[in-house]
């Protein structure tokens, strides 16, 4: 056996049971056994000791109800691990520290995953406040702060594909809300995003809640993450040309730079 043979040997099994949580990726959708097996291309019978194994490290779980599969807390924590060694996460989360030492309000860090934009980080605000949000809540596209930032300064096409995808997505925080705003409301709001240079939600989707959120850009210019601060009505400046607002924008300039931005 020559030494790349020996450096290229695999563990078959590994492969095999692989195959099970790619289905799971792809559908996004907790699945039963015959319907995951089927997706996998193995028996029923093939799968669910892969399935056991998975459920036991935390990669799988499955539902008490239903006897359903789904992707468990495990792989949830991997695909932060790899979105937060990003060298935009890298960059970013200095400024967001020194941010929210300054503003006092809970401030969040998303990307774009593959559900939508996905929150990786939060600083907790320096008061009390009731916010339903953690690392690996997904955003939605239209109806967040967060959300239309990604959707103003996406290509069009890959925006409107995520649009499309959430509607009826359990990933999605924000499924449950009336349909999205037609074509010409749309163009109208993310007109409004671009031309203020972020995105503003006020006590929507959490009523008595306000929200900004700034785009941040790499070297070629493409959007790659959004910083978003938000805050009780009452207490949080919402303003565009507020301090807030101010500060948002000149952080999310400052990450930007130090990915290559030139504006």
């Amino acid at each position: 056996m020559s030494s790349t043979e020996g450096a290229q040997r695999s563990i078959q099994s590994i492969e095999t049971g692989f195959a099970l949580l790619a289905a799971l990726v792809d559908s996004s959708e907790a699945m039963s056994l015959r319907d995951l097996a089927k997706a996998a291309g193995m028996t029923s019978a093939k799968a669910h000791p892969y399935l056991v194994s998975f459920i036991r490290v935390g990669l799988v779980k499955q539902d008490a109800a239903t006897s359903q599969y789904e992707l468990g807390p495990f792989a949830l924590q991997m695909g932060l691990v790899s979105l937060r060694r990003l060298d935009t996460v890298r960059a970013a989360m200095p400024e967001i520290a020194r941010l929210a030492g300054t503003l006092g309000h809970t401030l969040a860090l998303a990307v774009l995953g593959s559900h939508g934009p996905t929150i990786i980080h939060i600083l907790e605000a320096s008061y009390p406040v009731h916010v339903n949000l953690r690392a690996g809540t997904v955003m939605s596209m239209l109806h967040t702060a967060t959300g239309q930032v990604f959707a103003a300064w996406l290509p069009p096409k890959v925006a409107e594909h995520y649009i499309e995808r959430e509607a009826g997505d359990a990933a999605v925080v924000t499924h449950l809300l009336p349909a999205r705003p037609d074509r010409q409301t749309r163009e109208a709001l993310l007109a409004e995003v671009r031309e203020h240079g972020l995105a503003r939600a006020l006590g929507n989707p959490l009523p008595g809640i306000d929200a900004l959120s700034a785009p941040v850009f790499d070297h070629t210019g493409n959007i790659v993450a959004a910083i978003t601060c938000l805050g009780p009505t009452g207490l949080f400046d919402a303003a565009w040309d507020g301090s807030i607002a101010s500060a948002m924008r000149a952080s999310a300039r400052a990450v930007s730079a130090n990915l290559g931005f030139r504006e």
